[in-house]
């Protein structure tokens, strides 16, 4: 697209050396058709740089200097990113930058033209463009910018201007610390003998970089074999004891080991090393950001020795080290921060993360099998009773991940239009996972995962929707059965009876709560006028069925008045199949009442055989020991 940046494919950034500049130049030129430098020559002149510093860190601002030099003759256009690498939506980052001005090398100020909302055009330069502008921000996660007396959290695609033509440029990143004994965690490698400087190949990479500027405990350790061996980080801002830190770290060098195992070898981390950008601060939102060589996780969940919650999002995290970072599909080659980033392929880029983030817990000793079961049954559920379902399978979901993906719209949207690929593609993952198993007892899930990195991710070749259901034939060497698989269940919404797949572990999928009524509806908010239905009722149970919808405010159950959610869920549990039920409820100020017969509970559970009486036979526990504790 001219004019706009998209970049070099990752296979040509982050870990080449510097003198490979202009040679990334030469193939975009080729290549990209952009519009950028007329010569190799040009390119290689230019670098960018920025300065970065905090005196108004209380009220969430940072002072941002920006300087291109090499800028050929003409206006140089700059602009503030509309999306970042890692998320598929629109953000509009540049809504949070203000007091913007301009000079050249010289210092002389220059004119700044704006005729949209996302970047200045900067005329009458000397080859030297100068920016100097505010930013705010005050959310903390993998996505935005938090700036407090506590921390600078960074996201460059939310911190940065980039200019047109550029994108091939050295950078080089200097950060003035907003106090004494805070320290800069980050994937991009420091400038010699400049503690506060950092440098990036191009743009791309830089993008690709969040930073962390606080009072942090730092653990590292080495890992990998023979040449390749690599420092893993762990960089944690929180507000407990380092021995907590310690017993995390102890815990992350239990679990990396066995994604480690499953891909058959560490990804290349470039300039040696990866990096966990860990916040677990009352101020942080929780998310989980993965990069080329550092992850962003993030919690307002305190360590807590167990670190259920901040372990499960690292697993997931550093599971997309092999999986979207260099696993990669082809749409997000390159990656354009002009536009939100679409591909029908995150059913497995993130769908079966989803599936291998717990899977690796489980396999490391991290977690026990029971509570592996409960999560996943969880999530069956949510797919299972989606009503999205019957509207469009995995790949169709992954397309609307721009509607969805931390980009709600104001007005409703129907909750037959979207069910996440997360939830949706870790359930087609455990039926491909547990279906191959079955028919193909030599082979697994894992067999699949590392032949498509052996081919496409080692590689950094970019794959296409069909690559990956061609790697499921090569690897069962069954093309009938990959294409069945995909056709019913990837383009299409069919899932496998789960019965017996789970069966030959020796884990037992049956109802939860068959002898509790069910209704269609759990969750309520309370609110000054009353308890209101948080959502709509599941499709197809007696609540929707009697027209019941989210928002409508529930007044008595049965004479009963309903005064808050403890009431609410008292009358729940009271519930019988087949009891009729009277619910008087309001809607826009109107009372009305329906009539209706709960149902026995749908809900699913998985339970391990030997736990409800049954006998976990050899083979189901050579299945089990195999598949779940690696």
């Amino acid at each position: 697209m001219a004019g706009r940046l998209q970049g070099a494919p990752r296979v040509l950034k982050g870990w080449q050396a510097a003198e490979e500049t202009s040679v990334r130049t030469a193939w975009m030129m080729v290549a990209g058709g952009l519009g950028l430098a007329t010569s190799v020559q040009a390119q290689a002149t230019r670098d960018v740089q920025y300065d970065l510093s905090f005196p108004d860190a209380a009220h969430h601002r940072a002072q941002i200097v920006a300087t291109w030099r090499g800028v050929p003759a003409g206006p140089l256009r700059v602009e503030m990113a509309r999306s970042s690498p890692g998320r598929y939506a629109l953000h509009e980052f540049g809504k949070n930058v203000f007091a913007v001005t301009a000079q050249d090398g010289a210092g002389r100020p220059l004119p700044l033209t704006r005729t949209d909302p996302y970047g200045w055009s900067v005329a009458g330069h000397d080859g030297t463009v100068v920016i100097r502008y505010t930013l705010f921000g005050n959310r903390g996660d993998g996505t935005y910018v938090q700036i407090d007396t506590r921390h600078a959290h960074l996201n460059p695609p939310a911190a940065l201007m980039w200019a047109n033509g550029f994108d091939a440029a050295p950078v080089r990143v200097r950060i003035v610390s907003p106090e004494p004994g805070w320290t800069i965690a980050t994937q991009l490698p420091p400038v010699a003998k400049q503690s506060n400087t950092f440098s990036a190949s191009d743009l791309q990479y830089l993008m690709d970089s969040p930073i962390e500027v606080a009072r942090q405990d730092i653990r590292e350790w080495p890992v990998g074999e023979g040449k390749q061996r690599y420092t893993i980080r762990l960089a944690v801002h929180h507000d407990g004891t380092a021995a907590e830190v310690d017993r995390l770290a102890a815990q992350v060098q239990q679990l990396i080991p066995q994604h480690r195992k499953l891909f058959g070898e560490w990804p290349r981390f470039d300039h040696g090393s990866y990096t966990f950008l860990a916040d677990y601060t009352p101020q942080i939102s929780g998310d989980g950001m993965e990069h080329r060589n550092s992850t962003v996780v993030t919690t307002p969940t305190p360590l807590d020795g167990t670190n259920a919650v901040q372990l499960s999002t690292i697993s997931h995290e550093f599971f997309h080290a092999w999986n979207v970072e260099r696993l990669r599909p082809r749409e997000l080659e390159p990656f354009d921060f002009t536009r939100a980033n679409a591909t029908p392929s995150l059913w497995f880029a993130e769908g079966f993360t989803n599936y291998y983030g717990p899977l690796m817990l489980r396999r490391a000793g991290l977690t026990d099998i029971d509570g592996w079961a409960r999560t996943t049954a969880a999530t069956l559920n949510t797919v299972l009773f989606s009503p999205a379902r019957r509207n469009g399978g995995p790949q169709e979901m992954s397309l609307r991940a721009p509607f969805a993906d931390a980009a709600t719209s104001i007005d409703p949207v129907a909750p037959d239009v979207y069910l996440s690929y997360y939830p949706y593609g870790q359930i087609v993952a455990l039926a491909l996972d547990l279906s191959i198993r079955q028919r193909f007892p030599k082979r697994t899930l894992d067999d699949v995962m590392r032949y498509l990195w052996q081919t496409y991710g080692k590689t950094e070749r970019p794959y296409a929707p069909d690559d990956l259901r061609r790697g499921l034939a090569t690897v069962t060497g069954d093309a009938t059965f990959a294409d069945a698989f995909f056709a019913a269940s990837v383009t299409g919404s069919a899932l496998p009876n789960f019965v017996p797949l789970l069966a030959q572990a020796g884990l037992v999928l049956r109802p939860a709560a068959p002898r509790h009524g069910y209704i269609g509806a759990g969750a309520v908010t309370e609110t000054p006028a009353g308890v209101a239905l948080s959502a709509a009722p599941v499709s197809g149970s007696p609540l929707n069925g009697a027209g019941l919808d989210a928002g409508d405010r529930i007044v008595a159950i049965d004479g009963a008045p309903i005064a808050d959610a403890a009431g609410w869920n008292a009358a729940l549990a009271l519930l019988r199949p087949g009891a009729t039920v009277t619910i008087r409820f309001a809607r826009t100020g109107i009372e009305q009442q329906r009539s209706l017969r709960a149902l026995a509970d749908p809900r699913l559970e998985i339970v391990r055989v030997e736990t409800i009486g049954g006998k976990l036979s050899a083979r189901q526990r050579a299945f089990r020991d195999q598949w779940l504790n690696g």
